[in-house]
């Protein structure tokens, strides 16, 4: 991956964006699509819009959603501890002792997560499941007045991990899900540069996955598109405790997978599939027999419907605050997605 294409990467990775909270990744996606697009726009949902070669008779979306899982001040004691609400779904029981951030009007807010230590549990108290309510933050003020000058209920809380390389092309941070979706459909723009295609390319970093699918629902409505893919992350199982005969074999550093079911379109999964092999993009299969969960839902059922396709980027420990990717699959995303752009002619038939 180049400089510019890496501190795109980093910068969209830091830049808070739990559901209904995604102006300032938004931002920071508009600054480095501006050489890339035609137009672009922010709707009345927040979804950003970069339009390409606009006007042709195919209109092609690509939807990757650039909001995180987060949290959400509730209530203030008297102590000034804070608790929370979440923003999207987690495993209750990996969020205690994790460094976060409060996003404030006024900056972020620096704390902690805390619950009682193991050491001062009763045996009631280890035998009994966590709850919400069981979870604070600490940002170790003397009580809820100082409390309240620094944060308001409502104010949007993000995990503090940041972008790390681990090994060679793998990387680690938090939001990869899926803000690395969102920078590759991004990144398609760039390598149409100077390209011949006959489509329009709508590349869209939607909101509001995480809470409901909401930001592809409203942004397919208006682009009204013919083809529509959605990149999102989907999950490696070549770690331990993955059962592969339930989930399937997914590997990280294997290329994009391809989803394949009723919310696929058959000539959509076909052409991706014929490019990749054309381009020697290597990729994999994902079995999806029913709505897939992601963008890709929203998309294919918007309007009259629309000829839908869903790339996925392999992902380790989804939805924790350190989620690995291997940088060359990503990359393989984007080339993918290209490449496809530009078998698609005017007259391409997507009827099923």
């Amino acid at each position: 991956m180049d400089e510019r294409s890496l501190a795109f990467l980093k910068d969209l990775l830091a830049a808070p964006s739990p559901s209904g909270f995604e102006q300032p990744a938004q931002k920071v996606w508009r600054q480095y699509m501006a050489p890339y697009a035609d137009r672009i726009t922010t709707d009345m949902h927040g979804n950003c819009i970069a339009a390409l070669h606009e006007g042709r008779p195919t209109r092609i979306l690509l939807a990757g959603h650039v909001d995180e899982l987060g949290f959400m001040v509730n209530y203030i004691n008297e102590d000034g501890y804070i608790f929370f609400k979440t923003i999207g779904g987690f495993d209750l029981n990996i969020i205690p002792g994790r460094r976060v951030r409060i996003h404030t009007k006024n900056g972020p807010v620096p704390g902690v997560t805390g619950k009682k230590a193991i050491h001062v549990m009763t045996e009631e108290d280890r035998k009994k499941k966590l709850e919400i309510q069981d979870l604070w933050i600490d940002i170790g003020v003397k009580d809820k007045k100082e409390a309240e000058s620094l944060v308001r209920v409502g104010d949007p809380i993000t995990y503090a991990e940041s972008f790390e390389i681990v090994r060679g092309s793998v990387a680690a941070s938090r939001a990869f899900d899926d803000k690395a979706g969102s920078f590759a459909v991004g990144e398609v723009l760039r390598l149409l540069q100077g390209k011949t295609f006959d489509a329009s390319v709508y590349a869209v970093s939607t909101v509001q996955e995480e809470v409901g699918l909401r930001g592809a629902r409203t942004s397919t409505y208006g682009i009204d598109p013919k083809v529509g893919i959605a990149v999102d992350v989907c999950h490696a199982t070549d770690h331990p405790d993955m059962d592969r005969k339930r989930v399937g074999e997914i590997k990280l550093g294997g290329g994009p997978a391809i989803a394949r079911g009723p919310n696929i379109n058959p000539v959509v999964e076909r052409m991706l599939i014929e490019t990749a092999e054309a381009e020697g993009i290597p990729y994999q299969i994902e079995a999806a027999p029913g709505g897939t969960g992601t963008d890709a839902n929203a998309i294919q059922l918007t309007r009259a419907g629309v000829a839908t396709g869903l790339v996925s980027i392999p992902l380790r420990y989804m939805h924790t605050a350190a989620e690995i990717i291997s940088l060359d699959d990503l990359e393989n995303v984007s080339r993918l997605l290209a490449a496809f752009i530009l078998r698609v002619k005017d007259d391409t038939d997507f009827t099923p």
